[in-house]
């Protein structure tokens, strides 16, 4: 690490308190020029550190722009070591992560961005990533399972965002199928899922979780006024994003107890209700047929109930429902 990210990482374990600037020298075995020096690219990068005479600098608790210093001081103890790649700006995380797959990056590689220029969302469509509004991650994974078992993924991947939420922001979050997470009836999240596989093989060698979640966005396009919402309430965005890795690592080393079922059908917003179901995917110019959600079967598939009388268990496509 550079003596900037050093200083930063003591920084953010101590946060809102007074380290002295001659012990992190010592600390890091420099002079206490190179730690003022490193003060004040940080402050430059927008980081709200405060000198106090004789007792050093603080970093303000209120203080919340994301870090890879600061999201490894709220990890688990088991992923304290992963590697985390914070950007400032992106086209998307997920192609980061698709280049570091590429160079053999290890399984819990997490890609994170203060802002996406091209954003990725599901059908091709593009996911609005305004600057440090979001938590904008993708996570890269070495499949340790069945592949027959990876379109649970995506809804493992839903109750890891779902239990972050609940522990860091005390909200109550709710799932629509398959990956949309919902807070007071706004999406504030989406997950996006792309595979990539070995050109001789043919296998899947690395999968990558792409998580959006808005945290502060306020502005969105006129055509998501009306569904698109944001986190309410003081956290810290370092904490919550730690927390979403902390939730979805262990899933995925246990995807085949399917353990996390209960859980997502527990926080579903579409069992039991009357949904529209668009099966190559909602367009304007497409009509869907109306379904009566029955319930979730333990691979995450929709089984629904059509006004004809005919049953049938959805895995791929896509849900309106009225709020």
């Amino acid at each position: 690490m550079t003596v900037k990210e050093y200083v930063l990482k003591a920084l953010e374990e101590n946060k809102g308190n007074c380290l002295s600037g001659e012990a992190l020298a010592e600390e890091i075995g420099v002079s206490r020029a190179a730690v003022h020096k490193a003060i004040k690219a940080l402050r430059e990068e927008g980081y709200d550190i405060e000198a106090v005479t004789n007792r050093g600098y603080s970093l303000s608790a209120s203080s919340d722009m994301l870090s890879a210093q600061g999201i490894a001081a709220h990890l688990a103890p088991p992923y304290r070591d992963l590697p985390l790649h914070v950007f400032k700006t992106v086209d998307s995380t997920n192609n980061v992560a698709k280049k570091l797959a590429v160079d053999g990056a290890a399984h819990g590689t997490a890609v994170l961005a203060f802002h996406q220029s091209s954003g990725k969302g599901r059908l091709g469509r593009t996911f609005i990533s305004p600057a440090n509004t979001g938590i904008y991650m993708s996570v890269l994974l070495k499949p340790l399972f069945d592949m027959s078992k990876s379109v649970l993924i995506t809804t493992a991947a839903s109750v890891a965002v779902v239990r972050a939420i609940e522990k860091v922001c005390g909200l109550a979050p709710q799932i629509k199928w398959v990956n949309d997470i919902y807070v007071n009836g706004k999406k504030i999240c989406g997950i996006l899922t792309e595979a990539i596989t070995g050109f001789e093989t043919g296998q899947i060698e690395y999968l990558i979780v792409g998580i959006g979640i808005n945290c502060s966005t306020k502005e969105f396009p006129e055509d998501l006024l009306e569904i698109a919402g944001a986190l309410e309430g003081a956290f810290s965005k370092n904490q919550l994003a730690a927390e979403v890795l902390n939730q979805l690592l262990p899933l995925m080393d246990h995807m085949e107890d399917r353990s996390f079922i209960d859980d997502y059908k527990s926080h579903s917003m579409v069992i039991g209700k009357t949904v529209t179901v668009y099966k190559g995917g909602y367009s304007p110019k497409t009509s869907g047929k109306q379904a009566r959600v029955l319930n979730i079967d333990q691979n995450g598939g929709l089984e629904v109930l059509y006004s004809s009388g005919e049953r049938e268990t959805l895995s791929t496509g896509e849900i309106s429902i009225r709020m």
